[in-house]
């Protein structure tokens, strides 16, 4: 309980203080989660789409892949980005490895099935002749997909919201494939870890109470737009 306590007064200073090193690595932490999250959406929804509207060979193959998908241990797709990114990969020349773009790569596929999921049932639960009935009125194929994403988009919010969440809070890809680098690849989450490994359980548990903070203020304007969407 005294950590605890002691936790909220070192967050609460940290933020006040405005310490230079405790924003930075809360800026890193929303722009390579953000950037994932933003890459999986672009991807994921098309992707979603064709699995709810579409019915194909290997159709329930990679549906199951995506529900698979879903629950993948983080570190694992870390390791599975590592071996591919490192200098002895198919992709080592690129030297990606320890920078912040591998952690929007492994950040990405574990947002990915996420999105893909949300967006399927969001789609399924539209009147299964809509697209017909776009088409029909003389729409075009973005300009349905954009209206079909406007009547699915609390369903599609809620797929931003999980997919934002599980890569904000993931540790096992970011520190594999980041290194925790500190000024270049630490986020919030290895910074816990960190200084866990220290043995400073104040500043850790402060640390995870700022990562809190942040995931519950970008959450909370995301439920406002799905809230405001809904009336």
């Amino acid at each position: 309980m005294r950590d605890l306590l002691a936790a909220f007064a070192r967050a609460f200073d940290l933020l006040a203080s405005g310490d230079p090193a405790l924003y930075t690595i809360m800026a890193r932490t929303l722009v390579v989660s953000g950037a994932a999250t933003l890459l999986a959406l672009l991807a994921g929804v098309p992707i979603g789409y064709l699995l709810a509207r579409r019915r194909f060979a290997g159709h329930t193959l990679l549906l199951g892949l995506v529900n698979t998908g879903m629950g993948l241990p983080p570190v694992v797709v870390g390791l599975f980005v590592w071996l591919v990114l490192a200098r002895s990969g198919p992709l080592g020349d690129l030297d990606l490895i320890y920078t912040r773009r591998a952690m929007v790569l492994a950040q990405f596929i574990i947002a990915l099935p996420l999105v893909v999921g949300f967006t399927v049932t969001s789609l399924r639960a539209l009147p299964e002749r809509l697209p017909d009935l776009l088409r029909t009125l003389g729409a075009r194929r973005w300009r349905m997909l954009w209206l079909l994403a406007r009547e699915a988009r609390l369903g599609l919010l809620a797929a931003v919201m999980a997919g934002f969440g599980a890569v904000v809070s993931e540790v096992g890809a970011s520190m594999t494939v980041g290194g925790n680098l500190e000024r270049s690849t630490r986020v919030l989450t290895t910074a816990i870890v960190t200084e866990t490994g220290r043995g400073d359980v104040p500043l850790a548990l402060a640390l995870g109470l700022i990562l809190l903070v942040l995931a519950f203020a970008v959450n909370l304007v995301l439920t406002w737009a799905q809230t405001r969407g809904s009336r």
